[in-house]
Parts: structure tokens; C-alpha cells; sequence
């Protein structure tokens, strides 16, 4: 009894219409879009600019595209070039058939001229670009299965794959869903490349690195399990070999970069920085001048301070505070400032300054008068004016 399976589409084409919407393709360009969408905001986070990775991916994702497809064509020609075939339906991509290793061999490929047109280094772009390709993997695996190819062998596990078709010789069962293992796996390989890039700081192209020794590492047990037609090499498939290959360039590249290069670049994009240091200068420039004028006691808004201290400065205008004082006590003022005028200098001052004679000899006697009696002082009696000029006089 059928308890629980994965069931096949009856067919991988939607029209829309006239037009045809292939799973094939749109697992593909889904994939695309989210891992463009993902490596950019993964590259303005390291210092680039917004859309370069958009501009990178304009030489990038034909390179890669041509070149998975060239990739599976030579491992598989007999599929099209043998016997009974149409050599015309190499160029049919929308029928399924890219290898990850040509895509990724000649995606770096474009991926390089396009950074070389930027004026920026490739293994920064590539560590951005290492978990956004995982995840356009496991999108892109999704193709398969509206193509009801590249499964597992027979099984009867609860999540086994249906297949229905009997196109290219397939045989009716139930299957292990490599596709949904590998899809899953590489969901997992971008979580761990997330993870170590954070933690421990990747750079110079050591998170892609992660990325393919971690791809290759799961690629090679589930393309031991497929049992569609491919080429072999002592018993193993064609890519079990190209995996084994990969995963140790990968691994010696990470422990190389680690030692030779430590650490993470810190420009990953010259115009990004230039542009960022441009605008902060600016916003520097009009922040000083905007906080200059209203902060008080700094070097540059001394004169904002002015006028809370302007009566405790020993060099305030004497004849200001005579005419504030005068109006107010007109005969008392009058009296009072007449004779030390004629003494000398200081006791003009002081005479200014009404009710300070006390504070300075508190404090020094070389102090100048304190105008915090200024206003005060005024209201004093004419009395109280002539005992202040009296102690003035005395120290003078």
C-alpha cells in the first residue's frame, strides 16, 4: 500500500496562453534573481557599492550559463552526437543538462572581466557570492523535478519520488529524490558559509572556498546514488572524479590563503570607498559648521559664551556697565564713580564693578573685578558703592 511519495508534475511546461513557462527554465532564472538579489547586499555589507554585483552578473551569468551547457554536452555527447541523435538538441537548454562545474569554471570567468571593468579583485566578489550561489542551486535543483530526471535508485522510504514518465527509456517507480538531497544540501552548505563567514571573518576568497569544498563533499554521495546514464572511470561516475578533484583544490586553496593572506580585505571596492569618504567629509564639513556657532565653552563657540560670562570677565566694557548702572541710580551712580576716576585706572574699574572688593580679596588680589554684583550692585544704595571704592582705593 502507497502510504507517502513525491508526486512527478504531469508535465513540465505551463502555457501561458501561446506561450510556454518550462519548470526547467524558471527554476533556473528564480535562482538567479535570489542569488543576485543575496550577493548584493552581501557586497554593499563588505564596503562595495549598490548594483555592482548587478553590473558583474551582466558578464557573469551568460559565461555561466555557456558554460554549463558545454559542460554536459562533452561529458554526454553520446546524448547527441551518437547514433540515432539530433545534434541540434545540444542547444535545447530548456530541456534540462547544465553541469554546476562548467557554470561555475566559466561564471568565474565573466564573473573576473566584469570585476576587471569595475577595477575591483575577484576572491572578494566570490566570498560574497559563495552562499547566493548555494542557494541558486537548490532553486535551480527544483528543475529536475518538473523534468522527472536525475533520481536516485528505487526505494521505498516515505519520501520517495514517482516517477511517471517513460520518455528517454525511464522506467515507472518509485525513487530517491536526489534532487531534493542536493537541494537541501546546498540550502545547508549556504547556512554554514553564512555562519563561518561571519565568525570567523573569511576573506580573500576563502568563503568560496568553504562553499565548493562543502558542495563537493555532499555532491559526491548523491551522485553515487543516481542511476541515470553516465560516463565512468573505474568504476566511478565522471563527476564523483570531477567532486574528489574540486574538494582537494578547494581545501589546499583555504589552508594557502590562510597562511599567505590572513584576515579580510578591508577595500573591496575603491570607488565605493572614495565615495563614502567623500560623503562623510561632507557631512562633516556641514555638521562642524551647524554645531560651531551654538556650542558654548568649545574653541569655536567662544563667542557664544560671551554673554553668560561677559559679567565675570575682567575685560568687560567699564563704560557699558556704568551706563546700565546709571540710569538706575542715577544720583547715587553719579557720586560714587566721580572721584575714582580721577585715581587711577583700576578703581575706575572697580568702580565699574560695584560689590566685588570682598570676592577679590577672598580669592587673589591680583582678580579683577566680578561682575556677578553687577546687577545686584545696582540696586544697592549709594552707601554700599562708596565702601566698595574705598577698598579699592585701599589696594590700589
Amino acid at each position: 500500500m502507497e502510504l507517502a511519495y513525491i508526486p512527478s508534475p504531469s508535465s513540465g511546461v505551463l502555457y501561458l496562453g501561446p506561450v510556454p513557462l518550462r519548470g526547467y527554465a524558471f527554476s533556473i532564472l528564480a535562482g538567479l534573481f535570489v542569488a543576485l538579489w543575496i550577493v548584493d547586499r552581501r557586497w554593499v555589507a563588505r564596503g562595495g557599492q549598490k548594483g555592482t554585483a548587478w553590473d558583474i552578473a551582466f558578464w557573469a551569468v551568460p559565461f555561466g550559463l555557456i558554460g554549463g551547457r558545454l559542460y554536459h554536452v562533452i561529458t554526454d555527447y553520446q546524448l547527441y552526437f551518437g547514433e540515432g541523435r539530433n545534434w541540434v538538441d545540444a542547444f535545447k537548454i530548456w530541456e534540462g543538462g547544465l553541469g554546476i562545474w562548467g557554470a561555475v569554471a566559466l561564471g568565474a570567468v565573466g564573473a573576473w572581466i566584469g570585476c576587471r571593468r569595475r577595477g575591483i579583485a575577484l576572491p572578494p566578489y566570490a566570498d560574497a557570492l559563495a552562499p547566493a550561489l548555494a542557494l541558486a542551486q537548490a532553486i535551480g535543483r527544483w528543475g529536475n523535478w518538473f523534468n522527472q530526471e536525475l533520481y536516485g535508485r528505487e526505494t521505498d522510504l516515505p519520501w520517495a519520488l514517482h516517477i511517471t514518465s517513460t520518455a528517454g527509456g525511464r522506467v515507472p517507480g518509485y525513487y530517491h529524490p536526489t534532487f531534493l538531497y542536493e537541494s537541501l544540501w546546498c540550502v545547508g552548505v549556504a547556512l554554514l558559509v553564512i555562519w563561518a563567514d561571519r565568525r570567523f571573518k573569511l576573506g580573500h576568497g576563502r568563503a568560496f572556498a568553504l562553499y565548493v569544498a562543502a558542495y563537493c563533499a555532499g555532491r559526491f554521495w548523491i551522485e553515487y546514488m543516481r542511476v541515470d546514464e553516465a560516463r565512468e572511470i573505474l568504476g566511478l561516475r565522471l563527476n564523483n572524479w570531477t567532486a574528489m578533484i574540486v574538494f582537494v583544490l578547494a581545501i589546499v586553496y583555504f589552508v594557502a590563503s590562510a597562511k599567505l593572506r590572513p584576515g579580510r580585505e578591508t577595500v573591496v571596492e575603491p570607488g565605493a570607498a572614495a565615495a563614502s569618504g567623500a560623503a562623510g567629509g561632507a557631512t562633516d564639513g556641514s555638521a562642524g559648521g551647524d554645531d560651531a556657532p551654538g556650542e558654548a565653552g568649545s574653541g569655536s563657540g567662544s563667542e557664544a559664551a560671551e554673554p553668560e560670562t561677559a559679567g565675570k570677565d575682567d575685560k568687560a566694557d567699564p563704560p557699558e556697565a556704568k551706563e546700565e548702572a546709571g540710569p538706575k541710580k542715577p544720583d547715587a551712580g553719579s557720586k560714587a564713580d566721580a572721584s575714582p576716576k580721577e585715581n587711577d585706572g583700576t578703581a575706575d574699574k572697580d568702580a565699574t564693578e560695584p560689590g566685588d572688593a570682598k570676592a577679590e580679596d577672598v580669592k587673589t588680589e591680583t582678580a579683577r573685578a566680578d561682575s556677578e554684583d553687577a546687577d545686584s550692585g545696582t540696586a544697592d544704595s549709594g552707601d554700599v558703592r562708596s565702601k566698595d571704592e574705598a577698598g579699592s582705593a585701599k589696594k590700589s
